[in-house]
């Protein structure tokens, strides 16, 4: 049985790195990342319908202290949660991208992004040295 046909189940991210250049985007890799990106999108709605009910909790809190405290608190969870639906719309992105087949691929230079990029940022829409050269336009330019 040849590697592409292997279930997602099976699929071991030593296979994904060792699995030869011509494999690159496979269907198994394909299931792969979709199952990573499908997951963590259910986590952090998850988080988010907790953040919801929590922040709809009513806690009089008499102590001006306490209430000080639990006010930080909450803008600390809405920062956390932003951050979060930022997050929530690049897992859309990239799902897009394993239904039109672009994922994995440079959206600037057509470039392999990397199965070892792929795996520590599963949205990732650059190459390492076009997301290099985007950070140091920003940085030089301001956006």
């Amino acid at each position: 049985m040849n590697r592409s046909a292997k279930s997602v189940a099976m699929l071991t991210e030593a296979e994904l790195r060792a699995a030869p250049e011509d494999e690159y985007m496979s269907p198994a890799q394909l299931a792969f990342f979709r199952q990573r990106l499908v997951e963590e999108e259910a986590s952090l709605r998850a988080a988010a319908s907790e953040t919801t009910s929590h922040l709809q909790e009513n806690e009089a809190e008499p102590d001006p202290n306490d209430r000080a405290s639990s006010e930080e608190e909450h803008t600390i969870e809405l920062r956390v949660r932003d951050r979060e639906r930022k997050l929530l719309k690049k897992i859309q992105k990239a799902l897009a991208r394993i239904d039109d087949g672009s994922y994995g691929w440079c959206e600037d230079t057509g470039e392999p992004i990397g199965i070892a990029r792929l795996l520590a940022r599963p949205t990732a829409n650059l190459c390492i040295e076009a997301q290099e050269r985007h950070e140091l336009k920003e940085r030089q330019f301001g956006g």
